[in-house]
């Protein structure tokens, strides 16, 4: 968000302080200075690259609904970098690694309006069987997580915070005099660190883009660098609220008009903007109060200058000037669960979290809390859970994993984890608490898990890892089959354990794009043709790409039996393929063709597909065929014939309680007879979807492919 109107303001009302740069230019004139200066950034000049701000501009791939385009994204990082690194400047990544909770309102509001958003993109879907415009682009499930560990393996520098994201990026830039930071927050202008240039103005082949000049803005509307704080926060921002400074800016305004009776050519925002500035330059004073940047003079309560204070210390950085109360640099390091566990699991843990190398273990560990962002969820469809719901029993081994040694689970104190978890129905008004669960195997210590060496050591990590999902039968697979494609059926197989309404033919559609997406190059993944969407594979292809992320904090948790990079989405995802898979499967496809006929790849599928059908039959779960004809498709998924035909009589997952709308779900996994310490429980109430009127194609009689297929080009 930033700074309301601040950054449209310095574009239409103070245009010489927006200068378009060259960046190569700018970085050869920041190395000549360093070499003056004889600092110890000399020949190389840095950019911090705010991550979460540059990711709707990385993401470039045409198709973005059906889960991500993974391969091609990795290719368009690749040329991203290359671009700077050609020409001689270092990149720094900095992303996201915690929601500050003074922050966590405005991180609510926005989550519920993307919800909005995505409800839009499928009505789309089912009126016209197509992606939407661009209008209604939202970035693929997971975009954030996997990014940092791609930019790792292009060989990036990367972190993640453990405080405010924006305060770390600006501290990072000033202490190491790097030459800019690249994002699209107004918040940039505020800090008094290195320049603010714009990703959304890059032009990467090129190398220009804008910068926004603090030192001319303040010259325009006649404050200096140290006031922009207050100013900031009087406009409204992430810690203060618009609405929460309003009548400070209702007198500013009238006084303004007062002192400006003639016609102004600034826009109203722009007039707000410049008699906000004229307020706190008549207010100021160069002998501060007891009270610090606040103006006694300004008429607030006591919780507002309280909050105005919290506001303006956001904005104050290591050696600058800050008040006594709430210097954010001066926070002690987070112990959520510190008696559950040593101090070198906390240090190891943290190492691992600001080095981009882990995923949800810091959260759990230190914070005591995760999130997780908006999903591509159809809410209308009653058949499937969120993917909230179905990776619960999951994670509550991870954290079983993480806090239980040495507990039986029935301990009166038993630690809760707090989940901000998005999805339909979910009015976010206070997270979920969230218990962690003893593993069904012998519960190992953490500390040998991560630290311990020895055959015995790697065969118990890989043992924890399993348990996770169900899927302690898979170890003789290890060393055995890629550890892409173990991954990938783990993940398969806790997905068909979990949600009863999948089908054989949804089996066919993940472990089949699976197999043959190894042999796929991204320019082949590309020239897929999708005669049209189904939104239930839209769907289905964000859950599985949302397990991969959950696979990540296990595999992290157990100490890495499996690289993490087999748990990347490069490696057994492509949304356009599995699209394409989905289709082809519950239009009876041959097995032969659905694999390319390749008969290396159909070999392979049906050894793994009999692993996990049989699997999961001993866990008393049958897979039925239910293919769902392309007759059926988008404009048949609606309305209450539809729910009705597909739920049993509408009955559906929120109507059972499965939802926090209310909380609730809370303790239904175990209501269900999830026993802690117990093996994990599946969510076998949902209802089973009954085949009615049964095609030809359920029946066995398969046809070679249907009609709208196209074969695929030659080489694919």
């Amino acid at each position: 968000m930033g700074v309301k109107g601040l950054q449209s303001f310095m574009e239409r009302c103070c245009p010489e302080a927006c200068e378009t740069v060259d960046l190569r230019e700018m970085a050869r004139q920041h190395a000549a200075k360093s070499q003056q200066d004889c600092t110890a950034s000399a020949n190389s000049p840095t950019l911090v690259v705010d991550g979460m701000a540059c990711l709707r501009h990385w993401y470039s791939c045409k198709n973005w609904v059906c889960g991500g385009q993974w391969r091609e994204y990795m290719d368009v990082l690749k040329s991203w970098v290359e671009a700077f690194t050609s020409a001689g400047i270092r990149l720094v990544f900095i992303f996201d690694g915690v929601v500050v909770e003074q922050k966590r309102q405005t991180w609510v509001k926005r989550r519920l309006r993307v919800n909005n958003e995505i409800s839009k993109i499928f009505r789309h879907i089912k009126e016209h069987g197509e992606q939407p415009g661009r209008e209604l682009f939202s970035i693929p499930s997971g975009l954030a997580t996997f990014t940092r560990f791609a930019l790792r393996s292009l060989g990036q520098e990367v972190f993640l915070s453990v405080q405010e994201g924006d305060y770390e990026i600006a501290n990072y830039a000033r202490k190491h005099g790097c030459m800019g930071i690249l994002g699209q927050d107004s918040d940039f202008i505020i800090y008094d660190s290195s320049p603010y240039l714009s990703v959304e103005k890059l032009r990467i082949n090129r190398l220009t883009t804008v910068l926004y000049d603090r030192q001319r803005l303040c010259r325009t509307i006649g404050l200096e660098v140290n006031q922009l704080p207050l100013l900031a926060c009087l406009l409204g921002n992430d810690v203060v609220s618009e609405k929460q400074m309003q009548h400070i800016r209702n007198d500013a305004m009238a006084a303004y008009r007062i002192n400006n009776p003639a016609p102004h050519s600034a826009a109203p925002q722009g007039q707000m903007v410049l008699a906000v500035s004229h307020l706190v330059s008549s207010l100021w004073c160069k002998e501060k109060e007891e009270t610090g940047l606040i103006p006694q003079s300004l008429n607030l309560s006591t919780p507002n200058r309280e909050l105005l204070k919290r506001g303006i210390c956001s904005y104050l950085l290591p050696g600058q000037e800050a008040l006594q109360q709430g210097d954010i640099s001066a926070l002690p390091p987070a112990r959520a669960f510190e008696k559950h566990v040593s101090p070198e699991i906390l240090k190891a843990c943290r190492e691992k979290h600001v080095a981009a190398e882990g995923f949800m273990i810091y959260g759990v560990l230190c914070e005591g809390l995760i999130e997780c962002s908006n999903t591509l969820e159809d809410e209308e469809d009653t058949e499937l859970l969120p993917q909230a719901l179905v990776y619960k029993p999951c994670r509550q081994l991870i954290y079983g994993l993480l806090l239980l040694h040495g507990h039986d689970g029935s301990d009166v104190d038993l630690p809760a984890v707090r989940e901000w978890f998005v999805y339909p129905g979910n009015p976010l008004k206070e997270p979920d608490r969230v218990h962690p669960i003893s593993l069904p195997c012998d519960q190992p210590s953490l500390d040998l898990l991560w630290f311990g060496t020895g055959p015995e050591v790697s065969a118990l990590r890989l043992t924890s890892f399993l348990s996770i999902f169900d899927c302690q039968e898979f170890s003789e697979l290890y060393g055995d089959i890629e550890d892409c494609l173990l991954a990938a059926l783990c993940l398969v197989t806790y997905i068909i354990l979990q949600v009863q309404t999948l089908s054989q033919e949804d089996l066919d559609a993940y472990l089949s794009q699976a197999v043959c997406l190894r042999q796929k190059s991204p320019q082949e993944l590309q020239q897929i043709k999708l005669p049209f969407l189904s939104s239930r594979a839209v769907q289905l292809g964000s859950l599985y790409v949302r397990g991969l992320s959950h696979l990540l904090g296990a595999n992290c948790a157990s100490g890495c039996p499996l690289p993490n990079a087999a748990m990347m989405p490069w490696h057994s995802f492509d949304g356009r393929l599995f699209h394409s898979k989905y289709l082809l499967a519950h239009s009876g496809t041959e097995k032969t063709v659905l694999l390319d006929s390749d008969s290396s790849c159909l070999s392979l599928f049906l050894r793994l597909r009999e692993k996990l059908i049989e699997t999961c039959r001993k866990r008393g779960r049958v897979l039925q065929s239910r293919p769902k004809a392309p007759a059926e498709r988008h404009k048949t998924t609606t309305g209450p014939k539809y729910r009705e035909r597909h739920t049993g009589g509408g009955e559906n997952w929120r109507e059972r309680g499965e939802t926090t709308g209310g909380h609730q779900h809370r303790g239904g996994w175990r209501e269900r007879g999830e026993a802690r310490g117990g093996r994990r429980p599946q969510n076998t109430s949902h209802p089973q979807t009954q085949s009615r009127g049964r095609s030809h194609h359920s029946r066995g009689r398969y046809q070679l492919a249907p009609s709208w297929w196209q074969p695929p080009a030659p080489g694919t």
